[in-house]
């Protein structure tokens, strides 16, 4: 594995290295801004060679350059952005998503307009050559992506660069199995016979859809010639004439795929348990002998011998870097350590090759909230990220309040980012998902999303680097609230306070109408002379219909914006109250480690919903990582809130905030983050552990865990979870023994309810630094 960036070199060396990383990758560097160069690189090679190459960059003009590796193929994958291809003097444009084939000889220009993402794949012909009969098309090729086995091919590979820093020999072995199949199906479907070479290109794709028919008849021991011919409508002695035309026959090639696949199991560690005549039952074969004789014909081993220990080349043929096991002259040459002195080594690409340069230049990212920069209700682990940082950088981002409809005129109206991403008319809507449920809004009817999952999320943001078993760090320097974008309320912010039916006083209403759900506008005072917030108009909520024609009785779809003139105002609401702004985020996660969309509500070990008003301006919250590069979110910003926010929500207001990320990797964590595996917030004067009344609920509460959580809802356990964080901390990061510990936290530590409204519920221990004089 590869990793590189410019950012670990001072801006005046980055264009250099750059076009040196990209060149050990079969890249020219030919144009690129060298003011503002910036550029990641990611690479992984698999047991069978072939290289995934993940490259992200601002603008810049490449010449793929593969004439020392003839031998083999490559596909570009753009994942973000747009680029134009040349070559044989033919520019073809290629959109998002579009997936381009070339042979190694041809050599081609890839020019990117603007900040940009692509995948470069190469593939040794070697490897395809057990599957690949036909031959395979010359020069550059685009592939159909957004159909048929193109578009398949595309994100399958899509998936590849998005994990590319988590990959491994048994993640990448399915992609190595059906990247043939897609490949050859996507290069020839849809193309026009013409092109394909007229009659032959019709029997090339005829004899195409037979080697899939086999592939997925391989485990079928009675598989035969007629069979095949009968799917597909031919004779066989036809059959038998389009395996003569790739110098093959029917018998020979069924059993070369099923050597193939048992080769592949004895390899991985999923069929380790297996015996070898499982594996050979398994893919067709009926006699051990024959198989075991079969089998040491093509790889020159016993099947027995190479699950024990598999050649580094498993065909003798596959390109390799380093040096090679056979000489110029072909003789074996047993001992390695001594170069032939007429021979040219290429080393392996390592971060250690590269130019000695400082690790690292911090630098400074912007992150608007925007329809293309936001995930409204939900969390996933397959979520694209925003934009990729380094450790150390720093990001200013905004982050909209869910709750800006309560109150059009005052927190969306003239606000272009806040416009664009509430927008919603009977013609169209811009954030169509809001919430983890389903998307034709079966399960209660409120809309896409269902509402299950309400807070505007900024992000993801990918941290370079980041892994499972590290931590990240979110140091929060600044937070400020976002002014309305209404002239009539210039350089002022509001906020909304809905005492709601997910309220913990909801059913405890004493007088009428019971029950009801009210909200209260705030406006938000943060000048040099005041830092307070008070009460500027009341209402209770009414039912409101959706541009959709949905009623909704309740608060329970977020976005909805309420008509003004539905509600009566009642401005004579908590006069001479002043409320301390303590502005802070209440939503701060990392992916879970979780397939499936994550409701945004419930907090747990990633972080999310934690309502903690101690996460702001100085103080750090610490998330262990679930998933690669971490994918941090922050959302649900707060003007002010007191501990349990009891009604149902804070003064959600919009908030603008200055952040610091840096991660923490796993080998060299120290106290007080060894053993961390939970969000844990530290300020300059204390550490506050956060428990909740399932700590892990998507896994200890299993299938139904996102409908379960809100039945399992508890102060106790929320209490006794942070009890033992808490219990834990000491004895881990003070050394304190349980009898110490379990005093110190009667004496000298504070525990609180930090929410009974999150579906699993908030507690709170604060450990004062004070406590300990070293």
């Amino acid at each position: 594995m590869l990793r590189f960036t410019t950012n670990a070199y001072p801006k005046e060396q980055r264009w250099d290295s750059w076009r040196f990383a990209l060149q050990r990758k079969s890249m020219q560097l030919e144009a690129m801004n060298a003011d503002t160069a910036y550029g990641e690189l990611a690479s992984y090679q698999s047991q069978q060679k072939l290289e995934f190459i993940s490259v992200a960059s601002t603008p810049q003009i490449l010449r793929i350059d593969m004439t020392e590796q003839a031998d083999q193929v490559w596909l570009v994958v753009l994942l973000e952005g747009d680029m134009n291809i040349t070559y044989g003097g033919t520019v073809t444009p290629v959109r998002e998503g579009g997936v381009v084939f070339g042979d190694g000889n041809a050599q081609a220009q890839l020019d990117f307009h603007r900040d940009h993402r692509f995948l470069l794949v190469k593939i040794p012909k070697a490897f395809l050559s057990l599957r690949v009969r036909n031959p395979l098309p010359g020069g550059v090729n685009p592939i159909a992506s957004d159909i048929g086995s193109g578009r398949i091919l595309s994100g399958m590979l899509r998936s590849v660069a998005d994990t590319i820093n988590d990959l491994n020999t048994d993640r990448i072995r399915p992609v190595e199995l059906s990247l043939p199949e897609f490949l050859l199906t996507a290069l020839m479907e849809d193309a026009p016979v013409k092109s394909l070479g007229g009659s032959a290109g019709a029997r090339a794709m005829l004899l195409e859809r037979v080697f899939q028919t086999i592939e997925m008849h391989l485990s079928d021991p009675n598989l035969n010639l007629q069979q095949v011919a009968t799917e597909h409508g031919i004779s066989m002695r036809y059959l038998q004439k389009l395996f003569e035309s790739v110098n093959e026959s029917f018998g020979h090639y069924v059993k070369l795929r099923r050597l193939e696949r048992c080769r592949m199991d004895l390899l991985s560690p999923l069929h380790a348990q297996k015996s070898i005549s499982d594996i050979l039952f398994q893919w067709g074969f009926n006699d051990s002998a024959s198989f075991s004789r079969a089998f040491r014909e093509q790889y020159g081993l016993s099947p027995r011998e190479y699950r024990k220990a598999p050649p580094a080349l498993d065909d003798g043929e596959a390109p390799r870097r380093g040096r090679p096991v056979v000489a110029k002259d072909g003789r074996f040459r047993e001992d390695l350590s001594t170069p032939d002195p007429d021979e040219e080594i290429e080393e392996p690409v390592t971060e250690d090759s590269l130019p000695e340069l400082p690790k690292h230049s911090v630098r400074h990212h912007f992150l608007p909230a925007t329809p293309e920069t936001i995930h409204w209700g939900h969390l996933s682990r397959h979520l694209k990220p925003a934009i990729r940082v380094q450790s150390g950088d720093y990001v200013t981002i905004e982050t909209l309040t869910h709750h800006a409809g309560d109150d059009y005129e005052r927190m969306i109206e003239g606000d272009p980012g806040a416009e664009a991403i509430y927008h919603w008319t009977t013609d169209e809507k811009t954030v169509e998902r809001r919430g983890a449920g389903p998307m034709d809004a079966s399960a209660v009817g409120r809309g896409a999303g269902e509402g299950f999952g309400v807070h505007i999320c900024t992000g993801p943001v990918a941290i370079a680097g980041a892994k499972p078993g590290d931590i990240v760090e979110v140091r929060f320097l600044d937070i400020k609230s976002r002014p309305s974008g209404n002239a009539k309320f210039a350089g002022r912010s509001f906020g909304s306070n809905v005492a709601a039916y997910w309220g913990f006083h909801y059913n405890d209403l004493l007088t009428d109408p019971k029950p009801r759900e009210v909200v209260t506008i705030y406006e938000v005072e943060t000048g040099h002379d005041r830092c307070c917030a008070h009460a500027v108009y009341n209402f209770r909520y009414t039912p409101q219909t959706d541009p959709y024609g949905t009623r909704h009785d309740r608060y329970d779809y977020p976005g909805v914006i309420i008509d003004p003139d539905s509600i009566e105002r009642n401005f004579d609401v908590l006069r001479n109250v002043e409320i301390p702004v303590r502005p802070h985020f209440g939503f701060v996660a990392v992916a879970p480690a979780y397939d499936g969309l994550v409701d945004s509500v419930p907090p747990a070990n990633f972080g999310g919903n934690i309502d903690n008003w101690r996460l702001g301006p100085g103080a750090s919250i610490f998330l262990p990582v679930h998933v690669a590069e971490a994918l941090l979110s922050l959302g649900d910003p707060h003007a002010s809130q007191g501990d349990s926010e009891l009604c149902g929500t804070a003064i959600e207001c919009s908030m603008t905030a200055l952040i610091q990320i840096v991660l923490h990797p796993k080998a060299s964590q120290r106290d007080p983050l060894r053993d961390l595996d939970y969000p844990l917030i530290e300020t300059r004067d204390e550490w506050v552990l956060l428990g909740f009344s399932q700590p892990n609920y998507l896994r200890e509460l299993g299938d139904k865990a996102q409908s379960e959580i809100y039945k399992k809802a508890s102060i106790e356990g929320a209490m006794r979870d942070a009890f033992r964080k808490a219990r834990r901390f000491l004895m881990t990061t003070k050394g304190l023994s349980e009898d110490e510990a379990v005093s110190l936290l009667s004496v000298g530590v504070d525990f609180g309810v930090s929410q009974v409204v999150n579906g699993n519920w908030g507690a709170h221990a604060i450990i004062r630094k004070s406590l300990f004089l070293n």
